[in-house]
């Protein structure tokens, strides 16, 4: 029950100039979504668009609209009931032909519906009520006149000829609200996956941080282990050039020697490389601070548009029911206002007895 969406496009919402009559005002800050929607308990069709909480477009359908296509992406609508002229801009002209096929479409399904005739009609009486010949219809219309004007109370009438106005503000109401919801909700889920994917990597740099500091300091004592054994072979090849040792030994000291150096040396351009990637990791912390530190307003934000969203439920809420209240009256009255109309025919009918019984005497005096 209620209004669903049947078509949803994308497009700039413009608004004719109240005052020139000339220029187009552009009513959205970008591109909107712009839907149709039916009401299928009302049979009636009409297109919605919401720029934020605003509402840039609320316009009923009926069969006397036409949209007109002014240029390769833009087309434009009269609203009378609305007192507005609406523009569309399109981002290509495929959509802008999408749209008026579906203007074009739920336009015939309005002309079908208005066909439908009403028993009642716009006064909320019947066309005609068979209560005779028409001889006696003409005779008894000037007394029926005043009486159906007196039991016709005003004041029961009043009230629904702004029922169906009060009703449908409160129907705006509460599809602004649905839609503000459901766009507040969806920033919320947006932003509430944006912050975890930020968790997850702040958490992966860490990791890759501390593994690197652990291989660098792993590598520093592996490096002083080298150098001390290093100074120790020199030592002892001094030592032993000193003493005049054996060739083959001395030789064999120092390619250890060498070896030791070059061991020594590749250490140490690892251990500037690592020096290198944790400078980078440092600064990707830092910057991942930074996103921290933005992820910190997002969570105010989505805390924001939790605290908001519970209001426009409660808000919705209660539209609901001050709407339910609203078409609970109407039909009240609407019943209340058939009472007094069968009232009025049963009145009319005594009247027309009284006439015909007062005909029927004149016309035996008359005889006699």
């Amino acid at each position: 029950m209620g209004e669903q969406p049947i078509f949803t496009t994308k497009a700039h919402v413009f608004q004719i100039d109240p005052q020139t009559k000339k220029n187009w005002v552009q009513a959205s800050a970008s591109a909107v979504t712009v839907s149709f929607y039916y009401d299928s308990s009302r049979n009636t069709y009409r297109i919605i668009s919401v720029d934020g909480t605003k509402a840039v477009i609320n316009s009923t359908i009926t069969h006397h609209m036409t949209f007109t296509k002014t240029s390769q992406k833009f087309g434009q609508w009269s609203d009378p009931r609305a007192n507005t002229v609406y523009g569309l801009g399109f981002g290509t002209e495929a959509d802008l032909l999408k749209f008026i096929e579906k203007f074009r479409e739920v336009k015939d399904l309005t002309r079908q519906g208005s066909g439908q005739l009403s028993p009642v009609d716009s006064n909320g009486t019947e066309d005609s009520v068979q209560l005779g010949g028409q001889v006696s219809n003409r005779i008894v219309h000037s007394r029926t006149t005043s009486l159906s004007s007196t039991l016709s109370d005003p004041v029961d009438r009043k009230p629904s000829s702004n029922l169906p106005h009060s009703e449908s503000q409160l129907k705006y109401e509460n599809d602004r609200l649905k839609i503000a919801l459901a766009q507040s909700s969806a920033n919320a889920k947006k932003w509430e996956v944006e912050l975890q994917t930020l968790k997850n990597n702040n958490a992966r740099l860490t990791t890759a941080l501390q593994e690197s500091t652990a291989n660098v300091e792993e590598w520093k004592k592996q490096l002083a282990s080298y150098k001390e054994e290093s100074a120790k072979l020199k030592k002892k090849v001094l030592e032993m050039e000193s003493n005049q040792g054996a060739p083959e030994t001395v030789a064999s000291l120092q390619q250890q020697v060498s070896e030791m150096t070059d061991k020594i040396q590749t250490v140490e351009d690892e251990r500037g490389q690592k020096d290198e990637e944790i400078q980078s990791l440092w600064k990707r912390i830092e910057e991942m601070s930074l996103f921290e530190t933005e992820n910190q307003k997002h969570r105010e934000r989505i805390q924001e548009l939790e605290r908001e969203s519970e209001k426009l439920k409660n808000k919705l809420n209660q539209t609901e029911n001050e709407l339910e209240t609203v078409r609970a009256n109407q039909t009240q009255q609407k019943n209340e206002m058939l009472k007094v109309h069968n009232e009025v025919q049963v009145k009319m009918s005594e009247v027309l007895r009284m006439h015909q019984n007062m005909a029927d005497t004149l016309k035996s005096s008359q005889h006699s």
